[in-house]
């Protein structure tokens, strides 16, 4: 539930019509903000807010672009935009060694666990998964739109393809790595 909650800005954003791209900002940011404030409340600590911030920073700007100029060409790549966007967060929480579903794993993770390096690696691995799929995403999202079909079927399907497989991966992998752990 807590990557479905990290990613439901995106989700907001990409169920709303194209035609409507300002407003799906606006919504993006919203739901950012409020995933934000109800998470501080919770007690999550801002290593768990990682996704969620960097969401929230681009969709103030990518709404100030769109209110500013609905036509702005920027509309449509901002599929492709997002996408790539999550990647450069992903991949940023990478190289400063703070991969981001580090701090969503120690939610229900005991603290004994979290300097562990099997802990750190597996969510090491977890978030280049999620990277390299943000990133694919972006490049096939950019190719569609570039093509004249970024608003399209097709364009959903890979965009919820972007978020699907890199769940499924992280559930099975999670599961592989604790049926191989040693048993206390």
């Amino acid at each position: 539930m807590s990557y479905l909650r990290t990613f439901l800005p995106w989700i907001i954003f990409a169920v709303v019509p194209a035609s409507q791209w300002q407003w799906a900002a606006l919504a993006g940011l919203a739901a950012a903000a409020a995933v934000i404030a109800q998470q501080r409340r919770a007690g999550a600590g801002w290593d768990a807010l990682i996704i969620e911030t960097g969401s929230a920073l681009y969709f103030a700007v990518l709404a100030a672009i769109a209110f500013a100029d609905p036509h702005s060409g920027v509309r449509g790549y901002s599929a492709a935009l997002s996408s790539a966007v999550l990647a450069v967060i992903a991949g940023g929480s990478l190289l400063i060694g703070k991969p981001f579903t580090l701090g969503i794993a120690k939610r229900t993770t005991p603290q004994e666990f979290w300097t562990l390096k099997p802990f750190v690696r597996v969510n090491t691995v977890i978030t280049a998964v999620w990277t390299a799929a943000f990133a694919v995403t972006a490049v096939v999202l950019a190719v569609l739109a570039h093509g004249g079909s970024g608003h399209s079927t097709v364009s959903l399907a890979v965009q919820i393809a972007g978020f699907v497989v890199p769940m499924v991966f992280t559930v099975r992998y999670v599961a592989a790595v604790r049926a191989r752990a040693p048993q206390h």
